[in-house]
């Protein structure tokens, strides 16, 4: 959800962009600055759930992406399809690859973080770590590139709790850039938008249960 002090003013064009289209699946390539659901006020309804209703009645939202983040999401088309991806994505049958810039130098070139998260209430949205109360959270990560003051890492959440990503990275001491939920002023001016991007989905395609892959080029 847009944070207090900032105007929500989405992307307008194009309306959606398609990655995939068939009679179970509707596949988008969300762009960063869009809701994927409607927000509580009248001025929250533009997201990726009602652009696609425009042109695919049917179309259901299955998961979520953060509004800043950009990238890979599938909706689906019927009921059986959204009863069989929801249980995908309920049990972790699915499979996601995002790409980060990051503040500074990360030392080590893959690792992974252990941490439980939970909603910090009287800071909502915000997500914190609790590692008595947290729901387990898991990430594992690669280094890409090393660029003059940020690394460009690769991102496999094996959960998928809110915000994940943008605390682990966080907690790692290497704040998303763009972030301005959990970043420093300097990471957070180190960039125009959220530096994250859904970069690629796999899931078992409901009609017969192929593992199918789709991608999106990382637009930073």
């Amino acid at each position: 959800m847009p944070l207090p002090d900032r105007v929500y003013a989405p992307p307008r064009e194009p309306l959606l962009v398609v990655l995939h289209h068939d009679p179970d699946l509707l596949v988008v390539d969300k762009p960063s600055g869009l809701l994927s659901v409607p927000g509580k006020h009248p001025w929250l309804a533009d997201c990726v759930a009602a652009r696609a209703a425009l042109l695919y009645p049917e179309a259901r939202i299955v998961h979520r992406l953060d509004m800043d983040t950009s990238g890979v999401m599938v909706l689906a088309l019927n009921a059986a399809a959204h009863r069989h991806l929801g249980l995908q994505f309920e049990r972790r049958h699915v499979s996601k690859a995002y790409v980060a810039r990051v503040a500074g130098h990360i030392a080590q070139d893959s690792g992974t973080v252990d941490l439980p998260l939970c909603t910090d209430w009287p800071n909502r949205p915000r997500q914190m770590v609790d590692r008595e109360a947290g729901r387990a959270a898991l990430t594992n990560w690669r280094v890409l590139t090393r660029e003059e003051h940020a690394t460009r890492v690769l991102l496999e959440p094996l959960t998928g709790r809110s915000h994940q990503l943008r605390v682990h990275m966080r907690e790692l001491g290497h704040p998303i850039l763009g972030d301005p939920l959990y970043g420093t002023p300097e990471s957070q001016n180190g960039a125009s938008r959220l530096q994250l991007h859904a970069e690629r989905l796999t899931i078992r395609h409901p009609n017969g249960g192929a593992p199918t892959t789709f991608a999106s080029i990382c637009p930073f």
